[in-house]
């Protein structure tokens, strides 16, 4: 009777073993998986700032080349309101310089402050303000006439980047006659725009 009761007692003993063991790995199966939720959760709130920051830098970047406009506008305004005589020299003072300047290199501020004028040594070149707007973004140009060389621009030697207008067609009245075709003079304009958060931003134009 007594070796029944150690069979019985051993036979329940050997049921009840796996099932302690199955519950073990149940529970580290369970954290491992909340591990790696943990870990998916944390690289999902990493990307997502990084795509907030990224965007972030966009509009920044975006705001400020749309400011360089006006930057554009009061260089075209200033040219608009010269004479061809004060064109054909430097002007340091306006941010003016009437060669294109071999060396300028938009991304590199030093060359923002000087103008060579053919053999000449490089002249100051003082950048123009267009002041700073509502988003903080500061304006600065230089304007570059694209000749070769100092001087009128039809003259003998000279090299200038020009654009021909052969002349228009006038009405079909009687005694209507052509427009006389006509050569100008390429200008160039940079604009540097500098923005919050150290956001720096280059605009350039031709204009004749």
């Amino acid at each position: 009777m007594n070796n029944c009761r150690i069979s019985a007692l051993a036979v329940a003993r050997g049921r009840s073993a796996p099932q302690r063991a199955q519950r073990g790995v149940v529970v580290f199966i369970a954290l491992i998986v909340l591990v790696a939720m943990m870990l998916a959760g944390i690289a999902v709130m990493r990307s997502s700032g990084s795509a907030i920051l990224t965007a972030g830098n966009l509009a920044f970047r975006q705001n400020a080349t749309v400011a360089g406009d006006r930057g554009l506008e009061l260089a075209r305004a200033w040219l608009v309101a010269q004479g061809t005589v004060t064109l054909a020299g430097t002007v340091p003072a306006a941010g003016y310089c009437e060669t294109w300047e071999p060396t300028f290199r938009p991304f590199t501020q030093a060359t923002w402050t000087q103008c060579l004028t053919g053999s000449s040594p490089a002249l100051p070149l003082v950048p123009q303000s267009g002041g700073t707007d509502a988003a903080g973004n500061a304006i600065a140009y230089v304007i570059h006439r694209m000749c070769r060389i100092t001087g009128a621009a039809d003259a003998a030697n000279q090299e200038c980047v020009t654009v021909s207008d052969p002349g228009k067609g006038g009405p079909k009245e009687a005694g209507a006659k052509a427009l006389t075709g006509t050569s100008q003079v390429y200008y160039r304009v940079t604009a540097r725009i500098d923005g919050p958060k150290n956001t720096v931003s280059f605009v350039q134009t031709m204009v004749y």
